[in-house]
């Protein structure tokens, strides 16, 4: 929550904004399926829902997926039990990353994170 509080408070497309970058980026040059992530939460916890699929469309379409995902393990820890996730799920969210990760670092895509949307 204080991540969160922090974050609604500091834009991250202001590059003077203390923010955490992103070592796979760092490492390599290429945007990883996360990449924007932080700019796209910002934009939702600001009502601007389009900058936001423009920051990270992949992250904003599988939300509702992961909250549910979140609460479910939630609910496993609370109750003192083991919830792993399905091989398929696991695999399926695995493999749509990649696709994503190649798609959003083809020459010419125009939704990069921090470029104007």
């Amino acid at each position: 929550m204080a991540g969160l509080t922090y974050l609604a408070g500091h834009d991250p497309h202001d590059p003077s904004t203390a923010m955490p970058g992103c070592p796979i980026h760092r490492v390599t040059g290429l945007d990883c399926p996360a990449c924007g992530t932080l700019r796209a939460t910002y934009d939702v916890l600001h009502g601007r829902w389009a900058a936001a699929g423009h920051d990270n469309v992949f992250v904003l379409a599988c939300a509702p997926l992961l909250a549910g995902l979140l609460a479910r393990q939630a609910r496993a820890v609370r109750d003192d039990r083991y919830a792993p996730l399905p091989a398929p799920l696991a695999y399926g969210l695995g493999g749509a990353a990649l696709v994503w990760m190649i798609v959003r670092n083809l020459p010419g895509w125009p939704l990069t994170p921090g470029s104007p949307g």
